[in-house]
């Protein structure tokens, strides 16, 4: 591979292991970590600033200890790095759980740990070109497509509920009353977090069959009417 675009513009001092460039690259890799764990931790997740700039820290080394493995001994395989991403893989996995409503959260988070360590060991072997090319792509996902992605959901003919309702003598009457409103129920599954509340709680996959509903209703309007049901305890759309 050529030299970095950024290395001929910096000059020769940003490549290769020489103080200049090893404070460059702990730099960059620390800088764009703390913007992405800010922004991780301003939406609480679970992985946040510390463990963004950790991982990137700990990537960028490892890069930059294969790099003088192979300078030193002319190793050809860059264990210390696929060492370190295989490590950060099993981490970022363990951030994967269900919620209380049947959720699966942390997967955005845990591949975006997975991409920063990436990043890093790009920006810890002087490719800083592709590492800021990467993070600029990476980061706009991250940071922009769940506003997107939630503006087309909301707008989706399909949605699913949590509903927690008084008694489980009451669930036949809720499906009755779901398909008079011109909704199909897709799937139904009984939350086993909640089964020593006394409450009968599901998460609902509803699809809208009506062309009234269709054109006039969202889903928060169609939830609002649910909430009505006297023998509704609580119900809410799962974004």
């Amino acid at each position: 591979m050529g030299q970095d675009y950024i290395v001929k513009l910096l000059g020769g001092w940003s490549d290769g292991l020489g103080l200049g460039a090893v404070a460059l690259k702990l730099s960059l890799a620390f800088i764009l970590a703390m913007v992405t764990g800010i922004e991780r931790a301003t939406k609480r997740h679970a992985a946040g600033l510390r463990t963004f700039v950790l991982v990137a820290l700990v990537s960028a080394l490892a890069s930059m200890c294969d790099e003088y493995i192979i300078e030193r001994f002319s190793v050809q395989f860059s264990f210390v790095t696929a060492a370190t991403v295989i490590g950060i893989a099993i981490l970022s996995s363990n951030t994967i759980l269900y919620s209380s409503k049947n959720q699966l959260k942390g997967v955005t988070t845990s591949i975006a740990l997975w991409g920063i360590s990436l990043i890093s060991i790009f920006i810890g072997f002087g490719h800083y070109t592709i590492a800021l090319c990467s993070y600029f792509v990476y980061f706009i996902c991250i940071a922009l497509f769940p506003n997107l992605e939630t503006y087309f959901k909301m707008r989706s003919n399909h949605f699913e509920i949590h509903l927690e309702l008084k008694g489980k003598n009451h669930l036949t009457e809720f499906i009755q009353t779901i398909r008079k409103l011109g909704l199909r129920i897709d799937d139904i599954e009984i939350n086993p977090a909640y089964a020593n509340s006394g409450l009968a709680v599901y998460s609902v996959a509803l699809t809208i069959v009506s062309k009234e509903l269709r054109e006039c209703k969202t889903h928060d309007e169609i939830v609002n009417v649910l909430k009505e049901l006297e023998y509704v305890n609580h119900i809410e759309v799962i974004i």
